[in-house]
């Protein structure tokens, strides 16, 4: 079927909706890319990205090249990814500052949906889909419990970090950002954004763009070999990583930014959160969290003085997410 116009741009709607996730520490552009309808197609499209295009470009000229490199549809999808990633990126900061249980309930209601849509995708289960799906949700898990490194800015360790995170960012459930958080480059990119700093972020451009075509590769044989089993893996990492998205959480380590040094965030103040903290001395830089557990809301108000857990509007918000994420699946089955 030949695309139009308005069907490239529902693409780039979705690219804008991936941007957004990748940009969140703890979400995935990848699960929307697999609610939306558009994973297979987009790891198929990197993956066939070879030197053989640079030969048909010789031989047939560049109509023949972009057709082969399904060039509108990178296109569409990459103006809405960049667009979405800048943009939020800088409006998480303040978000997740600011009103980070809110944030944090809308996500966790849009990745409980999103295992119901990724894993009733999964036609027939066996003994190796279940062992697949413990597996993910294990390892997820695992990932969401790493202490966070220091903030690195060495041009070595920026390539390999970007070549590592966009793996996670096309992974459903595996939040490339997160990844960022645990190697301690997420602020180092961040700000590299946030300032333009061109040459930091081409640095991180070129390590996603080698991980991207080398991990497209393996994930194309996967689903083309063993869909089922993929699939179970995936919804397995969707479901180990909503310990990282709960949106109440209690503070035990913190990075001392000035220092440099790691310190029990109880030696700090007598609140059991940072985000509390943060927000009451009005200063978001000087700690960045390094170990933290998820507890009940009742919990969270309890050792932060009493204060409001925002239970109804974060009950109300993953209500919303959600329902996005069926929302993104009705528009994904249309044929794009």
């Amino acid at each position: 079927m030949q695309r139009r116009f308005k069907d490239y741009f529902l693409i780039t709607l979705k690219g804008l909706a991936m941007g957004a996730a990748d940009a969140v520490p703890g979400v995935s552009g990848g699960t929307i890319a697999l609610i939306s309808g558009i994973y297979q197609e987009l790891i198929s499209t990197i993956s066939n990205v070879n030197l053989s295009l640079i030969k048909t470009l010789r031989k047939n000229g560049f109509k023949a090249f972009w057709k082969e490199l399904n060039g509108n549809f990178i296109l569409a999808l990459l103006i809405g990814i960049l667009t979405s990633f800048v943009s939020f990126m800088r409006l998480a900061k303040y978000l997740i500052e600011n009103y980070p249980i809110l944030i944090w309930s809308f996500f966790f209601g849009l990745i409980i949906a999103s295992i119901f849509f990724v894993g009733k995708q999964i036609s027939k289960w066996n003994v190796a889909s279940v062992l697949a799906l413990i597996a993910g949700t294990l390892l997820a898990y695992y990932v969401t419990t790493l202490p966070s490194m220091a903030s690195n800015s060495n041009p070595l360790f920026l390539f390999i970090a970007g070549a590592i995170a966009i793996c996670a960012m096309i992974l459903p459930g595996i939040s490339g950002s997160f990844i960022l958080v645990i190697l301690g480059a997420y602020k180092t990119l961040s700000d590299a954004i946030h300032h333009w700093d061109f040459k930091r972020i081409a640095i991180f451009g070129a390590g996603a763009i080698v991980g991207l075509l080398s991990f497209s590769r393996v994930l194309k044989w996967l689903f083309k070999h063993y869909q089922n089993t993929t699939l179970a893996l995936l919804t397995g990492f969707i479901m180990g990583s909503l310990n990282k998205i709960w949106p109440w959480k209690r503070s035990i380590s913190v990075l001392n930014d000035l220092s440099g040094e790691t310190v029990a965030f109880s030696s700090i103040s007598e609140l059991g959160t940072l985000a509390v903290y943060q927000q009451q001395i009005n200063d978001f830089e000087s700690y960045k969290i390094v170990t933290e557990e998820s507890v009940s809301p009742f919990v969270y108000s309890s050792i932060n003085n009493g204060v409001d857990s925002q239970l109804i509007p974060a009950l109300i918000l993953i209500v919303v997410g959600f329902l996005t994420i069926f929302i993104l699946e009705k528009v994904g089955n249309k044929q794009a």
